[in-house]
């Protein structure tokens, strides 16, 4: 007997510059709760960490938003009783979810809401509900700060979000 899927929702998006990337994260913090995955995927300078920088300002987290390219993981604290946001970046850690292990996003998870860029076959396994950010930037003239955002929701926690109306 073949396992069951789990329910898929989802919307694509444009977005015109960095300020609207931004803007995007701040719109999605506002339906994200304590126990949400966001995987982030998207070539270098698709606009990943402008995102969780929304992402953030949204959840009302301490501490600038940056790459955490070389520490690999920073812990945003709320300043107003939400939830922390634990920004990863899964770039380096070639060895999937061994290594992810090693970072203790299970245990943090259930209070958190954990982004992880670049964690393609990596954090699947760590719940069977997450929201998967794909950007794409437009090819072509490098200069242009024009992207398409595909957003979809796995599992039963995003089947009854509107994912559409971003």
């Amino acid at each position: 007997m073949e396992a069951a899927h789990p329910p898929v929702s989802g919307a694509t998006l444009s977005v015109e510059s960095p300020q609207q990337m931004q803007e995007l994260g701040r719109r999605l913090a506002k339906i994200l709760r304590p126990g949400d995955l966001v995987m982030l995927t998207g070539e270098l300078g698709a606009g990943k960490t402008t995102l969780t920088r929304g992402l953030g300002e949204g959840l009302g987290v301490r501490g600038a938003v940056t790459s955490p390219t070389f520490v690999i993981a920073r812990v945003h604290p709320s300043l107003v009783g939400g939830p922390a946001l634990v920004h990863v970046d899964a770039y380096r850690l070639g060895g999937g979810l061994d290594e992810m292990e090693d970072l203790d996003l299970d245990v943090s998870l259930p209070e958190s809401v954990v982004v992880v860029e670049w964690g393609d076959g990596k954090v699947e396994e760590l719940t069977d509900d997450r929201l998967h950010l794909l950007i794409h930037r437009v090819t072509g003239d490098t200069d242009d700060d024009r992207r398409t955002v595909v957003l979809r929701g796995i599992g039963t926690r995003w089947a009854d979000e509107d994912l559409a109306a971003f």
